[in-house]
């Protein structure tokens, strides 16, 4: 699903948004918990689109063909009101690899289509993209992207903002073992913003990257 555009109102003044040389597509990439949203919504304020993965899985789950296959594989346990109960499928998959490979050889596919889809029109419209997929690298995406921006955050801080949503103390460690090791992570990016203070440093942190981005090459 498109974004609507910011109302003008709230949309950063002109000398602040984002104007490189040539259109960017800047991926980002972190721990589970690390408050990558903040960081892209950061992005997002100074003129990027934004593409969200998770917005595309979760309308991608809900075409009918999806639902059908889900039920098909996993039971009708993993519905709720014949929509996909992500609780339900989360703690199937997370539980069980040959799950999480079932349900990713059906979802991923049509989350993939749907974001190129995306990125592509974004592209033709001059945009400069941020890409907030949670597996940018694991799934190929990184291909598409100029730049990554790998998100960090203390540990003890992930957990806090784990327990916050509701997880189990062994939940953040569980889907972080579903994806690649954050220090391979960290070795594929272009830039590392740390949010471990408060919004000011995040936003800082952007506008110095940026700012840096926007400068022609010598």
């Amino acid at each position: 699903m498109r974004q609507m555009p910011a109302d003008p109102a709230t949309r950063p003044p002109a000398a602040d948004r984002f104007r490189p040389p040539t259109p960017l597509v800047i991926g980002l990439v972190g721990g589970i918990a690390a408050g990558k949203s903040a960081v892209a919504t950061a992005f997002a304020a100074r003129g990027l689109h934004r593409i969200d993965a998770d917005e595309q899985a979760r309308a991608a789950a809900l075409e009918p063909a999806v639902c059908a296959e889900l039920a098909a594989t996993f039971g009708e346990g993993v519905l709720r009101d014949g929509r996909p109960d992500r609780a339900a499928l989360a703690k199937l998959v997370f539980a069980d690899t040959g799950a999480r490979q079932r349900l990713e050889a059906i979802l991923h596919p049509r989350i993939r289509a749907r974001i190129l889809a995306e990125l592509d029109a974004a592209r033709a419209a001059g945009h400069s993209v941020l890409l907030d997929a949670p597996l940018l690298l694991e799934g190929g995406l990184v291909a598409c992207c100029d730049r990554v921006v790998f998100v960090d955050a203390p540990l003890a801080l992930r957990q806090a903002r784990a327990q916050d949503r509701g997880w189990d103390d062994g939940e953040l460690a569980r889907r972080e073992a579903a994806q690649l090791p954050l220090d391979q992570k960290r070795a594929r990016a272009s830039a590392v913003i740390d949010n471990g203070r408060d919004l000011a440093h995040v936003t800082a942190q952007v506008d110095a990257l940026l700012q840096r981005w926007s400068t022609p090459s010598p």
